[in-house]
């Protein structure tokens, strides 16, 4: 049930033509649906592109740290271009603010299992004793660029938010691991964290997983594979404007054609250099919303209303809610996509995180009511 709380070489043309064509199932996320009529609320028509004030400032001084457009570089360029989170650190150095990592108990580094080999991995742990439930955190990039520097802001405000022991991945990245790379090492990771809790201070049967944009799909994906391969379900998931389908066309596309710092021309550019060919678009490993979404756990979905990824995280949302998953879905308007982690100047991002929050610790009570078992 789903509680409506609404609110890169060069851009491939063989992979445009193929998502261009997608468009038939496509359902717009602005439509009411009587989803829930024990919970239902209209759904809010979005009436503004423009960012509000603070996520304008960041947007600005993204702008002044110049870069080149994504879809014209290379990978490596790209890796080395100016981010969202540079320009929230530059933000706060300019308003003369702290822009120190928010502190958490304890931070440490350790290289833990992925699909075919070690794979470095950060673990944040809140103040307190524990034991603590456990968040797996695949953070995003498009499975090209972005690390686990580029996301620790989300991952330390998750970890006090939440209270739990936070493991952040470096998954494996195209173009040098091509698809389903990543994939297989975030489900690797899982099954280590799963193996690993108690020795990190967390309890092994309330283990979550979140991820944000391509961490969003792989986080899916972690729980599909869960679920096929008879493992430890995680008791939750927190899809943050999550890769869910292959359409060039829908409406958060057409109306978002100039937005920062995701527009739809860098898609094709990503794709292009994690995938082995354009028609692994299509495989439900990407394209979520084509994926048998029964039995995943309860998940809380959030997109950003300047995004061309918000239509298909709505499209998600409203697919796990037909396969039978509880769903909460809440767009945050005036925002862009990689808004959640700028909470020291966002205040929207702070709402985002509670209601990530919020839902975490929902499935943490449940997972230590119900005392899931390892297979």
């Amino acid at each position: 049930m789903i509680r409506l709380l609404i609110r890169t070489t060069r851009v491939l043309s063989a992979l445009s033509i193929l998502s261009l064509g997608l468009t038939g199932c496509m359902q717009s996320e602005d439509s009411t649906k009587a989803i829930s009529p024990d919970r239902q609320t209209t759904a809010a028509q979005v009436s503004s592109k423009r960012a509000d004030p603070e996520m304008q400032l960041v947007l600005d001084q993204l702008r002044s740290l110049g870069g080149k457009p994504l879809e014209t570089v290379s990978p490596v360029e790209a890796r080395n271009q100016p981010t969202p989170a540079d320009a929230v650190k530059a933000l706060l150095k300019k308003k003369e603010l702290d822009a120190s990592p928010a502190p958490v108990g304890k931070v440490g580094e350790q290289m833990i299992a992925g699909g075919a080999g070690q794979i470095p991995a950060r673990i944040y742990t809140p103040s307190g004793t524990g034991p603590f439930p456990v968040i797996l955190y695949i953070h995003g990039g498009g499975w090209v660029i972005a690390t686990i520097d580029t996301y620790d802001s989300s991952a330390r405000a998750l970890t006090n938010a939440a209270g739990a022991v936070v493991i952040s991945i470096e998954y494996r990245k195209g173009p040098e691991h091509k698809f389903p790379a990543a994939h297989d090492d975030a489900f690797a990771a899982y099954k280590w964290v799963l193996a690993n809790a108690a020795s990190l201070n967390g309890d092994p049967k309330r283990v979550a997983v979140v991820g944000e944009s391509a961490g969003g799909n792989l986080a899916t994906h972690v729980s599909i594979m869960a679920r096929d391969r008879k493992v430890q379900m995680p008791v939750y998931q927190v899809l943050i404007y999550p890769v869910a389908n292959n359409d060039l066309t829908s409406a958060s596309m057409k109306e978002n054609t100039n937005a920062k710092p995701l527009y739809p021309a860098m898609l094709p550019w990503f794709l292009g250099h994690y995938l082995n060919n354009p028609a692994e678009s299509d495989d439900p490993r990407i394209s979520l919303v084509k994926a048998d979404l029964r039995g995943l756990p309860s998940t809380t979905l959030i997109t950003a209303e300047i995004d061309p990824l918000r239509s298909e995280g709505r499209m998600l949302a409203d697919k796990l809610s037909a396969a039978g998953v509880n769903v909460e879905y809440r767009n945050y308007d005036g925002v862009t996509h990689e808004f959640f982690g700028m909470g020291a100047v966002v205040g929207k991002a702070k709402q985002a995180v509670a209601l990530a929050a919020e839902g975490l610790q929902r499935g943490f009570m449940s997972g230590a009511q119900t005392g899931q078992t390892i297979h």
